[in-house]
């Protein structure tokens, strides 16, 4: 085992150090340079030295929350199936997906965040932060068996981008970055284009990314993009919906609604029906079985990380407009609007919402569990995604994930949005809140006893959703290039 020898041998040369300066002596006149040169080799090959087994191993590295990695958890479940042993690192802050868990080929590693030295300037603690991020990343994936191959997410890159490099290069693996983003261009959002920790962290980007053995990204416009500006030839992985995002049988439903009930009183019955049934806001079970309420609400669904990168005044807007409308007679239903997700802007919206005066419209921001969140997205009605990429190259998972449910959306229109949403096909395509509340009147008009826009999305989504399963384009795109990798 490399990490054991690699102990002992660090060990073995830190004692003799320490005895030598103990003792008076100057290490370097008491072993000659051959010596100490054939030391640094020893540890040099211990690094590069793999194992005698024929197991096949994977690293992959999200320096984010791996719970909230969808496409990096994909990654892992698609290597196992392959009989690859994979090691999945990353924090933990929420849970991943049971399949991850209880997967007997993989094993999660976990890292926590690190801060940097508090107090002083911000550029301090940010330099601070990834030296001992860096740190922390390379005696963890040291101390693991040799990896054929380290799959990285990016963003976030710095530090994890260098450091992926370093180890590669020692172990003789090979270095695989998938391109979700620029993440300098997320930092921007934050500090502003000009700013110097954005410049610093561009150059980083461009100069390491560029040394990756092979490149996925997720758009055709990123792959351009790579190729033209960065030097990068990366192959183009769709994201696609996992197997667990369909539409919810409406007895999976009837029991969704009634657990959620229980915390959310949005999913309450909004009046008493004096029958002792089981009902919640949207479903009842009675002598024949779980029936839809016809007068139930229509239940919106958007899921977001609250950062900058998604302005949801946009859609507090639009539905402060559509409640106008419904006390103006319009024939349209009452509205649940469930906004899921974990962010640092979550409390700035939260008291937004609160201080917000609607009747006719409902908003709740649950955290759901992993298993719970598609069966409330196969529930819903209609989708709504603000995302606004800050590169305008990459895709919305969260619509990626709606359309596997087979959900209509409507989606904040940016650069490269036409190569997932198709306008007046599967979904439409919106500029402002007013635009917005058009839509939603469009596609609510009557609910739910006239639905014609809003079944034609959801036939198209059904008849295009079986051509091409992440595992199909995982294998055509991705499975090749661990076959062909060499370092």
């Amino acid at each position: 085992m490399a990490a054991p020898l690699l102990l002992v041998t660090l060990s073995a040369a830190l004692s003799l150090t320490v005895s030598l300066l103990v003792a008076g002596c100057d290490p370097v006149s008491v072993v000659p340079v051959p010596v100490l040169t054939g030391l640094l080799l020893l540890l040099f090959w211990i690094l590069r030295r793999r194992s005698g087994g024929s197991e096949r191993r994977v690293c992959v590295l999200v320096l984010g929350d791996v719970g909230r990695s969808p496409r990096m958890q994909y990654h892992a479940l698609s290597l196992s199936r392959h009989r690859y042993r994979v090691t999945v690192v990353g924090f933990l802050d929420s849970k991943p997906h049971p399949s991850l868990l209880n997967n007997e080929r993989i094993t999660i590693v976990p890292i926590s965040e690190v801060r940097g030295v508090q107090g002083g300037p911000k550029l301090l603690t940010y330099v601070t932060k990834v030296v001992l991020q860096s740190l922390q990343l390379l005696l963890v994936l040291l101390k693991m068996e040799v990896q054929d191959h380290i799959l990285m997410q990016n963003p976030p890159g710095l530090p994890a981008m260098a450091v992926v490099k370093f180890v590669c290069f020692l172990r003789r693996s090979s270095f695989i970055l998938d391109w979700h983003n620029y993440g300098y261009t997320i930092m921007a959002l934050s500090h502003g284009p000009t700013h110097t920790l954005v410049w610093l962290a561009e150059r980083y980007e461009r100069f390491f990314g560029p040394l990756a053995d092979r490149n996925l990204c997720v758009t055709a416009a990123m792959a351009d993009d790579l190729r033209r500006n960065w030097g990068v030839q990366a192959t183009t992985l769709y994201d696609r919906p996992a197997s667990i995002f369909r539409e919810t049988p409406l007895e999976l439903q009837h029991q969704l609604f009634l657990r959620l009930a229980d915390s959310y009183p949005e999913f309450r019955p909004q009046r008493s029906s004096g029958l002792k049934v089981e009902h919640t806001a949207f479903t009842i079970r009675d002598d024949d079985g779980v029936k839809l309420i016809p007068e139930r609400p229509a239940l919106l669904m958007s899921s977001t990380s609250w950062t900058e990168d998604e302005d949801f005044s946009v859609l507090l807007s639009a539905l402060h407009e559509y409640q106008g409308l419904v006390r103006g007679g319009a024939s349209l239903p009452s509205l649940v609007c469930v906004i899921t997700g974990k962010g640092p802007l979550k409390d700035h919206y939260r008291r937004i919402i609160s201080s917000m005066s609607l009747d006719h419209v409902k908003i709740c921001t649950p955290w759901m569990e992993a298993e719970d969140y598609p069966l409330l997205l196969g529930s819903a009605d209609v989708g709504v995604s603000l995302h606004r990429s800050s590169s305008g190259l990459d895709l919305p998972m969260k619509v990626v994930d709606m359309f596997g449910c087979c959900l209509p959306v409507c989606a904040l229109s940016f650069q490269c949005l036409s190569e997932l949403v198709k306008h007046e096909e599967n979904g439409l395509i919106f500029r402002d809140a007013q635009q917005l509340t058009e839509q939603l009147q469009s596609l609510l008009s009557d609910f739910p006893t006239s639905e014609s826009k809003l079944r034609s999305f959801r036939r198209n989504l059904r008849s295009s959703r079986g051509q091409s399963s992440w595992d199909q384009n995982w294998d055509h795109n991705v499975l090749p290039l661990l076959k062909n990798t060499t370092c």
